[in-house]
């Protein structure tokens, strides 16, 4: 019993303590008739306070405070959880643009592989198609002439465009003549016709050091007999495939 009196003369006391604090800010900030009021409510609040000690004594202090501090841990904790649920979304939202990043660029890599794969075919199928032009190829030129003809510009094009992939191609030109005039004239006219050939490629972005040139006018006939038609597959300047490192030891 003198516990439960202590109990609560101990909260008549705080709670005066706290009416003596508090009435200086209230008559500060509200008006004589909102403060009668107020103190009604507050001495309700107070009443209230003195009858819990009364009835629960110092063991129901300690219960109401300890069931304070529970309350308020859990409102930080509320307030914790929200904010690691806001950090959450912004982290899945983050790794979502990754996960999108990532299969772009997979995409990307594919088509990448796709491409190297489509480019090897591509040198393959050009470097058989410059093989079989080199091995065979004869630019034909008119009596005493050394214009290249459409129909093998057509040929050369097709020349250059397959050294544009095989940088380590060189080409072989070799000029010559038929056995008509002098053997000078003839030497001059092989030379102006690989060069007009040489000219041509260059032309078409052929680098002028992929091209080893020289001519030797009417002294390499195709065959030994002359003759008309002889001497038209003389009149010619030769392509030969020519792999780097050969042409290398040929100069």
């Amino acid at each position: 019993m003198k516990k439960q009196i202590i109990a609560a003369l101990i909260s008549v006391s705080l709670f005066g303590s706290s009416m003596a604090f508090a009435a200086p800010a209230t008559q500060a900030t509200q008006s004589t008739s909102n403060s009668s009021a107020d103190e009604e409510a507050l001495i309700g609040v107070g009443s209230g306070i003195v009858l819990g000690a009364v009835v629960a004594g110092p063991v129901g202090a300690i219960i109401g405070a300890f069931t304070g501090g529970m309350i308020g841990q859990t409102v930080a904790n509320d307030s914790e959880i929200k904010q690691q649920q806001a950090t959450l979304a912004e982290q899945e939202s983050r790794m979502m643009a990754l996960k999108q990043q990532n299969e772009a660029l997979l995409t990307v890599q594919q088509e990448y592989q796709e491409a190297k794969v489509e480019l090897a075919q591509l040198r393959q199928h050009q470097g058989t198609r410059l093989e079989e032009l080199a091995l065979g190829l004869n630019v034909q030129f008119k009596t005493g002439s050394s214009t290249v003809e459409p129909h093998f510009q057509s040929l050369l094009n097709e020349v250059a465009d397959a050294m544009a992939i095989s940088p380590q191609l060189k080409l072989d030109l070799t000029g010559y003549a038929d056995r008509r005039g002098d053997s000078s004239y003839n030497q001059a006219l092989s030379e102006q016709r690989v060069a007009e050939v040489r000219s041509y490629l260059v032309s078409r972005g052929v680098d002028e050091a992929r091209l080893d040139a020289k001519a030797y006018g009417a002294s390499a006939p195709v065959k030994d007999e002359q003759s008309f038609e002889n001497d038209f597959f003389d009149r010619r300047v030769t392509i030969k495939l020519l792999p780097g490192d050969t042409a290398l030891a040929s100069n």
